[in-house]
């Protein structure tokens, strides 16, 4: 396991990123050219080792994420590390986002960011807008749907 020192050194070498110190030590990095409401790349990386990398928005991603959609990073390599950094930041560099969400029924919606608005299509059809990210999944859940 990397120790905390060197997993700042890592982090630290990404200028994109800007550190804020929090409580207890743990230290967190964002992402502030962010064009989500999410800026949060590495959250409460603590001296013990343990810290998290921001990964839901990762296409084709291969991470066990949390409720937040954050990866525990604490046994990752150098390598691993690096490479989900930089991932979560091109997922957040992202303009032209869009998501496929499906029901039971197989029927498909498109979650397309677009104009700083997130809007819901059926085919070609607008569905709804919302202004965040999470508004629009919050009502495709509700709905019944799930990401693709």
């Amino acid at each position: 396991m990397l120790t905390f020192e060197e997993k700042l050194e890592i982090m630290e070498s990404f200028p994109e990123l800007r550190r804020k110190d929090v409580s207890l030590g743990r230290v967190n990095f964002h992402y502030e050219e962010s064009v989500h409401d999410k800026t949060t790349v590495v959250y409460h990386l603590h001296p013990n080792g343990n810290g998290f990398v921001y990964a839901e928005l990762i296409e084709n991603k291969n991470y066990l994420t949390d409720h937040k959609g954050m990866v525990n990073i604490r046994d990752f390599t150098e390598q691993q590390i690096r490479s989900i950094i930089k991932e979560s930041i091109e997922s957040l560099s992202e303009s032209t986002f869009e998501e496929i969400w499906v029901n039971h029924e197989k029927q498909e919606l498109r979650l397309v960011y677009d104009f700083d608005l997130w809007n819901i299509y059926a085919d070609d059809m607008l569905d709804g807008t919302f202004p965040t990210y999470n508004g629009a999944a919050n009502y495709l859940e509700q709905e019944g749907f799930a990401r693709k």
